[in-house]
Order: structure tokens, then C-alpha cells, then sequence
């Protein structure tokens, strides 16, 4: 059963097109990976599926039915965790909850009853009479997901649910997702961590120049580039470091430079390690490591997109 499908989804901003005739469907069950660089229409993709932009073409179904044609069967079982926190600073963490609950339509004791399940299943049970300004970065992202499950969606999408907190807070996040999908709900997460995406997803796709650009498990993607080697090269210091020159070497494919580390993609069958080093040395630039890499997630969408998630 597909809780979510997408048919030839279209959006335009004047001449631009952000998202070109997507089609998508999302498995009861899955955790949905949903990655693309800024500007690859990830974001607007999501505030289509979440109602909050209307497409110039194509069609959205939530279970089966258009979310245009039945509004609030769509808003009912569909949860969104929002990159940028959605909470107020000046309510408690029980009011916050209960407010957006109440938007679903859960009212008297129900309400009261689900926004506690909610906060006590994200570990802020004890905290409910706190207000946010007290939290700490993680604490608010766990409260913000409380309050996009506590009307128990069927589908909940998660942008972003992680950035910029501490590792503690990520894996307690992460194993909400899981803890979530165990109870039966059907996630799609985006991340600009691939580390999270290939841990916890179950399928994932790539967008890339609003086209879907590869879509699959985890082994198929990365079946795509068996042909394809990575060399990660931690330096002292990347300044002097030109891209361009190093996509001369022969095999070279693509260079990514990242803070002190560069990545470089080759063509598998060719032996161009010497090369790369005499190329480095010749300019002087001092090597700290060096590790060639199995494909990952990263690997696939460097070489489908030519950059990074982060960029």
C-alpha cells in the first residue's frame, strides 16, 4: 500500500522550474530518504506534499486520496517536523503541544491525553510545565517533533530533525524515527547528514534540478557506481588546492574540497594514487591521511549531482 504517490508533479516560479514532473511513491512502512543538495527542489517538493504550495501541474495522494480533493483527511494524517523550529517560546511544552494538537481537531481529554503521550514518547514528560527558552538546542528539536506526531499521522515527514545539535541529542532523535516507524507510522527524512540517511532509511531518493535523479535501497544505489573509487585525503591546509587541475590527472571523475579534506573520484579501473600524490607534493601541500573508501551514500551523490548534500 503506497501512503504517499506522486504523478508527474510540476512547479514554476515564473520561468524557473523548482520541481519537473516528479513521480514518487512512499510504501506503507518505509523510511523514505529524501536528499538533495539547496535549490534541487527538495523543499519545495515538501511544502507540496504538506499543502503549503499548490503545484502548476500533477497530482499528490495521501493513502490513496488527492490531498486538493480532501483536505482535511490529508491534514489529519500527516505530520510535519519542520527544519525551522515551529514552537513558542512563551508557552510550556504542554501548551505548545496541545495547541498544535488542537489545529488536528483532537479536543477535551483526548487532547490533554495524546499531547502527554506525546511529550513523554520524546523524554519531556518531566519537563511539561518548562517553556522552550529554558531548553537546551536539542531538547526544542525533540519538543517540535511532539508536536507533529501527537494527533498520530500516518505519514510524518521529518526535515531536517537533527541540525545543529549534539551527538546525545541526534541519537536520542534518531531512535525516535525508529521507535515511530516500529508503531507503525511512515516516515520520509531529509538530512544534510548522509551518515543518518544510510543509517535508518529504508529507500531513498535523489533530486537533483527538480528531477528525481536515482531512487532505491541502499545497496542499489550504490550498485550504481561500482565502476567508481574514492580517495579521501586529509591535507594541512586545502588554500592552495585547485580542483580544476586535479581533474586533469587521468581517471579523475570529480573533486570535492570540504574544510582540510579533499575527495577525489576516480575511475576504478585505473591506478592514478601516484599521480594524485605527485601532484599534491609538487604543490607543496602537506598530507596528513590518506583512505581509499568503499562507495557509501555520499560517494553516490557526489558523483550523480557533481557536488555535496551540504552545499
Amino acid at each position: 500500500m503506497n501512503v504517499l504517490e506522486i504523478r508527474n508533479l510540476t512547479k514554476k516560479f515564473d520561468d524557473f522550474i523548482a520541481v519537473d514532473r516528479i513521480s514518487l511513491q512512499v510504501k506503507k512502512g518505509e523510511i523514505f530518504g529524501f536528499l538533495g543538495a539547496n535549490g534541487a527542489g527538495k523543499s519545495t517538493t515538501i511544502n507540496m506534499i504538506a499543502g503549503l504550495l499548490r503545484s502548476n501541474d500533477g497530482t499528490i495522494e495521501i493513502l490513496g486520496k488527492n490531498i486538493m480533493k480532501n483536505k482535511r483527511f490529508a491534514k489529519m494524517n500527516l505530520g510535519i517536523v519542520p527544519q525551522d523550529l515551529a514552537i513558542y517560546e512563551d508557552l510550556t511544552a504542554f501548551e505548545n503541544v496541545r495547541f498544535f494538537a488542537g489545529l488536528y481537531g483532537l479536543r477535551g481529554s483526548e487532547l490533554d491525553a495524546k499531547t502527554r503521550e506525546a511529550l513523554a514518547f520524546v523524554g519531556l514528560g518531566d519537563h511539561h510545565k518548562s517553556t522552550p527558552d529554558k531548553f537546551s538546542g536539542g531538547m526544542k528539536r525533540r519538543l517540535n517533533i511532539a508536536c507533529a506526531i501527537a494527533h498520530q499521522p500516518k505519514l510524518i515527514i521529518m526535515d531536517e530533525p537533527t541540525v545543529g545539535i549534539d551527538p546525545q541529542s541526534r541519537n536520542y532523535i534518531l531512535n525516535s524515527v525508529r521507535k515511530l516507524n516500529e508503531m507503525g507510522c511512515t516516515i520520509i527524512y531529509t538530512s544534510h547528514y548522509m551518515e543518518e540517511v544510510e543509517e535508518i532509511c529504508t529507500k531513498i531518493a535523489i533530486i537533483d534540478h527538480g528531477k528525481i535523479i536515482a531512487e532505491g535501497s541502499k545497496e542499489q544505489l550504490k550498485s550504481i557506481i561500482t565502476d567508481k573509487k574514492e580517495v579521501r585525503i586529509e591535507v594541512k591546509t586545502t588554500e592552495p588546492v585547485d580542483p580544476a587541475e586535479i581533474r586533469k590527472i587521468k581517471g579523475v571523475e570529480t573533486v570535492s574540497v570540504q574544510e582540510n579534506i579533499i575527495r577525489i573520484q576516480s575511475d576504478a579501473s585505473i591506478n592514478n594514487l601516484n599521480l594524485i600524490l605527485e601532484f599534491l607534493i609538487s604543490r607543496h601541500i602537506e598530507i596528513k591521511a590518506l583512505q581509499e573508501k568503499e562507495p557509501n551514500l555520499e560517494t553516490v551523490f557526489l558523483t550523480l549531482t557533481g557536488r555535496n548534500l551540504r552545499d
